[in-house]
């Protein structure tokens, strides 16, 4: 069973192809983070967690969902963090959240995908993107693949500075830069509310037509990558780049049928 947390679609296209390469379920983390309902879920194949990397590791909203859900059946996990630099040593901290969960540590591997993070800095430019995204169906073919027959994936030995950035620097970048009060709308906004329809958090809500933040959220750039105007920006850091977003929304909130 692949199961995928995606802001703009890099780890969705990433599980689906996995899924499709397994002949596994594919479940939405959005979905079920965005309803409060954790979910219990029996399979007879290994589990497979694709999402992106935020501050190199795996999302926390991903690890406050994991400790939630149950999980019967095959034990074995593979994690799959899609980055547009590094995982740095996440993989550490999966195989402690393995153990909690009495879990089957199977490895985790980053996959290169665009850079989607308009908070921070720059994005590729959409042609770009596209050649990214072709460059990494390669990778994720092998890794399916080592999924399908019951293989680890390889095991990735951290550098130092991995070590730091998924160890002491993590706490200190949710702590002081993931928030949300450097979002704002411009009278460009068409009051469509897609940017709250999509917000797995439910951190974001119309007040006459426009969108407003309500302070409880991971960055995940659904909200402004989405947005068909390009009426949200993040201070200025956004402004005049690129927006990443190749999310299938369908697919991301119908609920589906996953098989085990």
């Amino acid at each position: 069973m692949v199961f995928y947390f995606s802001g703009t679609g890099n780890s969705q296209l990433a599980a689906v192809q996995i899924a499709e390469a397994t002949g596994d379920g594919l479940v939405s983390v959005n979905r079920l983070v965005k309803l409060g309902e954790p979910g219990s879920f029996q399979s007879e194949r290994p589990l497979v967690f694709v999402a992106p990397t935020y501050s190199w590791r795996l999302p926390r909203v991903v690890e406050q969902w994991m400790e939630a859900a149950e999980f019967a059946g095959n034990k074995d996990a593979y994690f799959v963090l899609t980055c547009g630099g590094s995982a740095g040593n996440a993989a550490k901290y999966a195989r402690r959240l393995c153990e909690r969960k009495g879990l089957a540590f199977r490895g985790l591997v980053e996959v290169a995908m665009p850079e989607n993070y308009l908070a921070l800095g720059p994005t590729p430019e959409a042609g770009e993107c596209q050649a990214i995204i072709e460059a990494a169906r390669p990778r994720i073919a092998a890794l399916a693949e080592l999924v399908r027959t019951g293989e680890p994936f390889p095991d990735e030995p951290p550098t130092l500075v991995g070590r730091l950035e998924s160890g002491p620097v993590n706490p200190l970048f949710y702590r002081f830069y993931v928030h949300d009060s450097g979002f704002a709308v411009s009278d460009a906004c068409i009051s469509c509310g897609k940017c709250a329809a999509r917000c797995p958090l439910n951190n974001v809500e119309l007040a006459d037509g426009r969108p407003v933040w309500k302070g409880n959220c991971t960055h995940c750039m659904a909200c402004i990558a989405g947005c068909p105007v390009e009426a949200i920006e993040y201070k200025s850091v956004s402004v005049g780049r690129h927006r990443h977003y190749v999310m299938d929304d369908a697919l991301c909130w119908d609920e589906g049928t996953p098989r085990a």
